[in-house]
């Protein structure tokens, strides 16, 4: 009987701590760019997964892919790993706050329905377009009272960019793998996703980086929690739900990643949301909540599409 409650009780807490977890990514990458610079701090990142699912995919699935199978993993990886996390990494190196970035990405379920529809042929609605309206207003909304305060450095318009691009990356990334990697083995193709990513992330940190580390206490805590909470955790917990079809059913929780990140980022680096704001976060919240009542809308989250 123990052992039957276990399972059960994992399934009751999973989507709540798949959250939290993804949440915290957001904050984790903010506390570890102060340590590396962000294509620096994603190539030893990627290098301590790798060194971690080799061994674990050697005994655990021996299988091995075929060349198309290989080519869409690291396509996928370069989308939903190098491109997307570098975005937000390079982001938060260059001061965007934590919640704001957690807002923009929390818009990916609404543009990859809007771009299905396009290039999957996935049925476009009009509760897609006004998510999407709604999704874009209230972003908006969010970021244009830092444009106007004298803290502009802490919401410039490179750090926007570069987080509007890993917004775009993971889209792209879900439809591609939704399109070529959906039947690829997760522990191998896992391996080849972070052999892409390290593939894109390694060049810019050799040519545009000094690959200099800080190694300090708090950047090396960032690190591990990143690795193994994030990139090996959070993937584990989202099969989990996956498998025992739990996703559907606890969708909407996926969409409190940003108000759990603005608390997480309130308590840590005292970042604050004037009334204006948080009426954007609102706005989002409810966009992308409509977003997911629709029968066409795809799926909250990419395998592999950790921050």
């Amino acid at each position: 009987m123990h052992h039957a409650r276990k399972p059960v009780m994992l399934l009751r807490i999973a989507p709540a701590l798949f959250v939290f977890l993804w949440s915290s990514g957001f904050i984790g990458t903010k506390l570890a760019v102060a340590g590396a610079e962000p294509f620096t701090l994603l190539s030893i990142r990627f290098v301590m997964v790798l060194a971690i699912l080799i061994p674990v995919g050697m005994l655990v699935t021996p299988a091995s892919l075929t060349a198309s199978q290989r080519f869409h993993a690291i396509v996928a990886g370069a989308l939903l790993h190098a491109s997307y996390l570098g975005g937000i990494s390079w982001g938060a190196y260059n001061g965007m706050d934590a919640n704001v970035t957690a807002l923009i990405c929390s818009l990916q379920p609404v543009l990859t329905a809007i771009f299905a529809g396009l290039m999957l042929r996935d049925v476009i609605t009009r509760r897609h377009l006004t998510g999407l309206a709604l999704g874009l207003a209230g972003t908006l909304l969010v970021i244009m009272p830092k444009f106007g305060s004298s803290g502009l450095g802490s919401l410039g318009a490179p750090g926007v960019t570069s987080v509007v691009v890993a917004l775009l990356a993971i889209t792209a990334g879900t439809i591609y793998q939704k399109r070529f990697a959906t039947g690829i083995p997760l522990l191998p193709g896992a391996v080849w996703q972070f052999v892409g990513a390290l593939a894109i992330s390694a060049p810019i940190s050799f040519l545009a980086e000094t690959q200099q580390v800080n190694w300090t206490p708090s950047f090396i805590f960032a690190l591990l929690w990143l690795v193994c909470v994030l990139s090996l955790g959070a993937i584990s917990l989202l099969m989990l739900l996956i498998r025992e079809n739990a996703v559907s059913r606890t969708s909407a929780l996926f969409y409190l990643v940003p108000s759990v990140t603005s608390l997480m980022a309130f308590v840590i680096f005292g970042e604050t949301l004037s009334v204006v704001q948080i009426v954007g976060f609102a706005i989002v919240t409810f966009a992308v909540i409509l977003m997911q009542q629709s029968p066409s809308a795809t799926g909250p989250a990419p395998r592999g599409g950790v921050s």
